[in-house]
């Protein structure tokens, strides 16, 4: 167990037969008004930087090459996308924030939406804050988390394209974000999750994770 989770060989099990069943679309949502009922299913949301590789990341746990559309173009997600687990939960691909080539206005309505998502949306559980292991915690990913931090979302840092960087060099990422975690943000799990949807890293762990989170209140 780490901190709450459970990573035994069913837990890991579990969250495979999960995803091999169907995932499938739900909504594209561009502006409050197009927001499904807050109806009570669970709901887990992805949020990070643009081009942080949050699509990659939640086509590898889903085990699907394109659920969510991956781009090289940072800032091309301009809405939130909501994907039905079997019933369980809704995944929630959340737009990238940091980057866009848009106007000021269009990109303050996005914020806007993922805000208020983040901050009012009974059904969310938790988010997923992702993080390039290559760089680490960024300006544009602790006002995220800070946002979080004041509505009492609880949230789990996951460093993705772990992979890319020296192990001595992520081992030192690791050890500063927890740092951070542990002494500014109230509402984040303390353990940081490393992941690369390219080799496979990580992704039997997540898919754990989402699922127990998933069922907690």
């Amino acid at each position: 167990m780490t901190q709450g989770f459970v990573f035994d060989p069913e837990s890991l099990k579990a969250g495979q037969r999960l995803f091999q069943r169907e995932c499938k679309f739900v909504a594209g949502i561009a502006n409050h008004q197009a927001m499904p009922p807050d109806d009570g299913m669970p709901e887990i949301a992805f949020a990070g930087r643009s081009n942080v590789g949050k699509s990659s990341l939640i086509n590898a746990v889903t085990g699907r090459k394109a659920l969510a559309r991956a781009s090289k173009t940072p800032g091309r997600t301009q809405q939130i996308n909501m994907f039905d687990i079997d019933g369980q939960f809704r995944l929630v691909d959340l737009p990238g924030y940091g980057y866009a080539k848009e106007s000021k206005e269009k990109i303050a309505a996005w914020n806007g939406l993922i805000y208020d998502y983040l901050r009012e949306r009974r059904s969310l559980r938790r988010v997923c804050v992702l993080v390039d292991s290559r760089h680490g915690i960024m300006p544009a990913d602790r006002e995220s988390m800070e946002v979080l931090d004041r509505a009492g979302v609880r949230y789990i840092v996951v460093l993705t394209k772990s992979d890319k960087p020296k192990a001595a060099e992520l081992a030192a990422t690791i050890k500063t974000v927890e740092e951070e975690l542990r002494v500014k943000h109230v509402a984040a799990h303390p353990v940081v999750f490393t992941t690369s949807a390219d080799k496979n890293m990580g992704i039997a762990e997540l898919r754990a994770i989402l699922v127990q989170a998933s069922a907690q209140p």
